[in-house]
């Protein structure tokens, strides 16, 4: 079987931890060049803070100047807002909130703008793929009453929608993962807490519980591989079930 991402030159913004490192092991495997980016430093990563935009463009320009040109993007980057006050919508402050988008959609408005410039600039196809979550569409007050961070996802599925459409006579596709609860280190809080692995078991059948970074890393092979060549403004639940199933009491 050949490698699905054989000689693709590919960005992974949030490639450090996570979802994102299980992504870049497996671009990787399937044949894929990868740059890392991230906001910590670890090895043989790029640090670059996407809240910065100066940094996203020189970001740009390395990873091109590495891998002589960019063909994909896939930004995983994000985190949470709790620690710095998002909450339920009454709740949430203004500090919380500010720092919440930048974190989210800011960022990845940024790496997105500076990507298909490079694109356009160079008159070639090329491939968007940005993390969102299943909360986007399918809210759980019950445990995760995040006004910032539940609007900041969605606000990223309606940016790439849009620059899917704007930019599919140019061959550049835009798709969007949203995935269920992911036990990462950003989710510590909650794989954590019993009373919500009891409500996974049923909210997330087809995983019986959080899923695995690995579980997402799949998808979004197909949705940068030419396999998926006609497909973008797409969004791919990879949730479990989530967005289909009814937790029970």
């Amino acid at each position: 079987m050949s490698a699905q991402l054989a000689g693709k030159r590919c960005l992974i913004v949030g490639g450090t931890s996570g979802i994102g490192r299980a992504a870049v092991e497996r671009f990787v495997a399937e044949g894929a060049r990868v740059i890392v980016a991230g906001l910590e430093p670890a090895p043989g990563a790029l640090v670059t803070d996407v809240r910065d935009p100066s940094q996203v463009d020189e970001l740009i320009r390395s990873t091109c100047g590495k891998l002589g040109g960019l063909d994909v993007l896939y930004h995983v980057a994000g985190s949470s807002g709790r620690q710095f006050g998002d909450g339920s919508l009454d709740e949430c402050s203004d500090a919380g909130w500010q720092a919440t988008l930048e974190a989210n959609l800011t960022g990845v408005f940024h790496t997105n703008r500076s990507t298909i410039r490079h694109f356009l600039a160079n008159n070639q196809r090329g491939v968007i793929l940005n993390m969102a979550s299943v909360l986007a569409f399918a809210p759980s007050p019950r445990f995760f009453d995040t006004a910032a961070y539940t609007a900041a996802k969605g606000g990223i599925i309606a940016l790439s929608r849009l620059a899917a459409a704007r930019y599919a006579p140019h061959h550049i596709r835009v798709n969007v993962i949203a995935p269920g609860l992911i036990d990462t280190p950003m989710s510590a809080r909650a794989v954590n807490d019993p009373e919500i692995l009891a409500y996974l078991r049923d909210k997330q059948p087809l995983a019986g519980g959080p899923g695995t970074p690995e579980d997402c890393a799949g998808a979004a092979v197909f949705l940068c591989s030419d396999a998926a060549a006609l497909i973008t403004g797409m969004v791919l639940p990879a949730d479990g079930g989530w967005s289909v199933s009814e937790a029970l009491p």
